[in-house]
């Protein structure tokens, strides 16, 4: 397992930085965000990229099924929360009401290495169309699964978190060898049967009703600035034009969509 996965305060100030560095100027480039706009994260874990949007002058709702992960989230946030600027909802995004636990609709919905946890994609981009103000825009950022590493291998504790591709063996031969090294078999096959592939997340995205506004393609994602110390590095022309292909070789995307019917 690589050192910030487990320290989850040092997981919290990366998200932060890569947020601001990364994440707000890509919005940026098409949607300016402006002081106190609302903006949700789906699966916020302990808060750090909504604290970037709200360093920014946004007001910020987290959700999050992990009642721990809250827990720190309230501690590292303390001062954000008892000034109104952000508030955090323990429950199934599929069973929040909008008026008491949202206190409305948003401008912004983040979900930043989510999408791939989901597993029914379709119904939750489905969905947040009821938490959208109009012309609204939903941000996702997530690893395509048959890049080096879209098994997220890199969480398990023996050599297997350094070997890149093997999350794609068949589903049998998989589930042995993280038997045989005494991983977390559940969670790594969950993670198998719910990856998603940049074709697959386009399709999704226009079956539902949304267009795409905005997309980029890393091969370096801009996370490994502070799990390696690369730089991003984004995808080359070439290599993103291809189908399939491309899923092998991109390590990270980003897009925003919003729905063809609010526009």
């Amino acid at each position: 397992m690589f050192e910030f996965h487990a320290d989850r305060k040092r997981y919290f100030d990366i998200q932060v930085l890569n947020a601001e560095k990364y994440v707000i100027p890509f919005i940026e480039e098409k949607f300016p965000i402006k002081g106190g706009m609302r903006v949700l994260e789906i699966g916020c874990g302990e808060g750090g990229v909504l604290k970037a949007f709200i360093n920014k002058g946004c007001i910020g709702v987290g959700v999050e099924l992990d009642a721990t992960r809250v827990v720190n989230a309230e501690m590292y946030l303390k001062e954000d929360i008892e000034s109104g600027h952000l508030h955090f909802v323990v429950k199934d995004i599929y069973k929040v009401d909008i008026e008491n636990d949202f206190k409305g609709l948003f401008d912004i919905i983040v979900l930043k290495d989510v999408i791939e946890h989901i597993h029914d994609q379709a119904k939750l981009i489905s969905w947040m169309k009821n938490f959208l103000n109009p012309n609204g825009i939903v941000f996702f950022g997530f690893p395509p699964w048959y890049m080096p590493f879209g098994g997220h291998q890199q969480i398990c504790r023996s050599k297997i978190s350094r070997l890149p591709y093997i999350h794609l063996l068949p589903e049998f031969i998989y589930k042995a060898i993280l038997k045989n090294r005494k991983e977390n078999v559940e969670e790594m096959m969950e993670i198998k049967e719910t990856g998603i592939s940049i074709e697959r997340f386009e399709k999704i995205c226009k079956k539902e009703g949304y267009s795409i506004k905005h997309n980029r393609h890393y091969l370096l994602n801009p996370i490994y600035e502070w799990k390696f110390g690369w730089k991003p590095k984004r995808q080359g022309f070439v290599i993103k034009a291809i189908p399939f292909i491309r899923n092998f070789f991109t390590t990270c995307v980003y897009y925003i969509i919003q729905p063809t019917n609010k526009l």
